[in-house]
């Protein structure tokens, strides 16, 4: 299944809990007393974050897809030749190897968006999600604002 299909399969589920979790505390508010009610308000809390997660989430990787597809149509799409382990990752000391010369691009152009986009993808390939999505997030900002034309 490719990833656009499992996000939205587990956007839909998710969907669905949040609604379920949404009656359920509807139902508890609505039984009256101090405690059911207060139950109640914090179980609808869970659906108002879910909508905020999944909306933020739904917003960044079309935002991400999006600075990919146009590096792709202007043929700028980093290439990813590292070699793969058999679960698929890329071999750690080949992508801390391409990561080094990726960063230093970084440095020397850091308003480029492109850079931090191929920042983002060298840092997942190294697996430091959390900086991959950091770089990203600089990516999205940077193709965003007013100075980029």
């Amino acid at each position: 299944m490719t990833g656009k299909r499992m996000a939205v399969v587990v956007a839909v589920l998710l969907a669905f809990y949040l609604v379920a979790s949404a009656v359920r505390g509807l139902d508890l508010a609505r039984a009256g007393g101090l405690v059911p009610v207060v139950l109640g308000l914090s179980v609808l809390l869970l659906p108002v974050l879910g909508v905020w997660v999944l909306v933020a989430e739904w917003r960044f990787g079309r935002a991400s897809e999006a600075l990919g597809s146009e590096l792709a149509a202007r043929g700028d799409l980093p290439v990813d030749d590292l070699p793969r382990r058999p679960s698929g990752r890329p071999v750690r000391a080949a992508a801390d190897a391409q990561f080094a010369s990726v960063r230093t691009r970084v440095q020397t152009d850091p308003d480029a968006w492109p850079r931090w986009f191929e920042l983002a993808l060298a840092y997942d390939a190294c697996g430091d999600r959390r900086r991959a999505r950091a770089a990203m997030r600089r990516a999205i900002a940077l193709h965003s604002s007013p100075a980029d034309g």
